[in-house]
């Protein structure tokens, strides 16, 4: 297996890894804030005063299957050596009451046929009891058909002996081929980002898969969790928000041959679409990243799962390509992984910009702007970059002009255009001719 010193850059993070070094001492100055799924992708939630403790019992297998591996070892360990220990305390109880532990006098005749052959203490008994169980002979003790009894036992230890091995051996077998071992090296961006794509702020990570063997039927699911008030003044601690990824097929399939980029578009019908730079800080908010698929090779369905809280999503900023084309192949760099640039992009909240530009519903047909960058319009303000265009659908909010009047270019006239201007970090605007 690769180095990971190598192939993990700071950039990103493997799922189900315990958290580096780096990043406890990057944030061990701020205050940790909750949440509900880690970075490695488990149940961050603590249960406590559970009264109805018999219920895991009800399910032994799925209890011994979550254990840790130095519990499960501890139990088949201990299951194994009691099982022994039970039937050689039967075992020898038999021959003391057939009398076979007794010492017999060779001049006083032939000695009777014992229960089991060879067993004179407690520990040939333990010895004849291990022999049974694992089905080991080695030719020195043997049960005879001087005693019923001593046949029922061992019928007995036989059918306990082979329930024993089943179970364990299958507990041992699911843990080591638990579908989310395949997780391990499907690996998500350490930060998500917020930048504008195709004229619409989006929320943006990045997922990869460090295997050859593909993830088949691979989707991905996205919520957000927050803190809600009713209009009944009811808290509810824990409300999941479903949120769409931005696919043309409107479904959550993805097909991950490389590295991919997914986003959510901010609209008006995202939980997003309120959040801005100044605001995303003090957000008590996690987005949760599933992705389920089956796996290749052994045709187990997995699951990966991560999150991104306020501090670990980046504003203004979007990744860089880590996808070339080498030798009529494609090369991915996992250096660049998580590596981000700055964009220019307004600290105003998708809502705040649609309410500035008097946009209602799905906005008006007009021109629309290609691009949402923001560039120096003089006079220390900036302007809306981009060429304008005709086009008949509807127009998106960045595009609106304020009591501007239309170019003629089929009578050639030349009329001005009202274009506002705004600041890029304060998010104000300002009127220029």
């Amino acid at each position: 297996m690769l180095a990971r010193k190598g192939l993990l850059p700071d950039g990103f993070f493997l799922t189900r890894l315990t958290e580096g070094a780096t990043e406890t001492n990057r944030f061990r100055s701020k205050a940790q804030r909750a949440r509900f799924i880690t970075k490695t992708g488990s149940c961050n939630v603590a249960h406590k005063n559970i009264m109805e403790q018999g219920r895991f019992l009800q399910d032994v297998f799925t209890t011994m299957v979550d254990l840790k591996w130095q519990h499960s070892l501890l139990i088949f360990t201990s299951a194994f050596i009691c099982s022994w220990m039970l039937f050689a305390m039967a075992w020898w109880l038999l021959a003391f009451a057939h009398g076979d532990l007794e010492l017999h006098d060779p001049e006083s005749g032939p000695a009777p046929v014992p229960c089991v052959t060879a067993i004179q203490s407690f520990t040939s008994a333990f010895l004849f009891s291990i022999e049974v169980q694992v089905t080991i002979g080695f030719g020195g003790r043997m049960v005879t058909e001087e005693c019923p009894v001593a046949i029922t036992i061992l019928i007995i230890q036989n059918i306990l002996g082979l329930i024993i091995n089943a179970v364990m051996l299958g507990c041992i077998f699911m843990k080591t081929a638990q579908a989310n071992r395949r997780a391990e090296t499907l690996i998500f961006s350490r930060n998500a980002v917020i930048a504008p794509r195709n004229g619409r702020p989006a929320l943006m990570f990045r997922v990869g898969d460090l295997r050859k063997s593909m993830i088949i039927s691979a989707t991905i699911q996205l919520q957000v969790i927050r803190k809600t008030m009713t209009a009944e003044g009811e808290v509810i601690p824990v409300c999941q928000l479903d949120i769409q990824v931005e696919n043309p097929l409107r479904s959550n399939g993805i097909f991950l041959v490389s590295p991919l980029i997914i986003s959510h578009t901010i609209e008006r019908d995202s939980p997003l679409y309120d959040l801005s730079a100044q605001s995303l800080p003090n957000e008590n908010l996690e987005v949760i990243v599933i992705l389920e698929g089956v796996v290749e090779t052994t045709g187990i369905t997995m699951q990966a799962r991560t999150s991104y809280t306020p501090e670990e999503i980046l504003w203004g900023r979007r990744f860089v390509s880590i996808i070339t084309e080498e030798d009529g192949r494609y090369s991915v760099d996992y250096s660049k992984f998580g590596n981000t640039i700055p964009v220019r992009m307004s600290s105003l909240s998708a809502k705040e910009l649609d309410q500035t530009r008097g946009v209602q519903g799905g906005g008006t047909s007009g021109a629309q702007l290609q691009g949402w960058g923001l560039v120096r319009a003089g006079r220390g303000g900036y302007r809306r970059g981009g060429r304008a265009r005709e086009s008949t659908a509807s127009q998106p909010w960045y595009s609106h002009v304020e009591d501007g009047e239309e170019k003629d270019s089929m009578a050639g006239r030349e009329v001005k255009k009202q274009i506002p201007l705004e600041e890029i970090s304060g998010g104000t605007e300002m009127e220029g001719d």
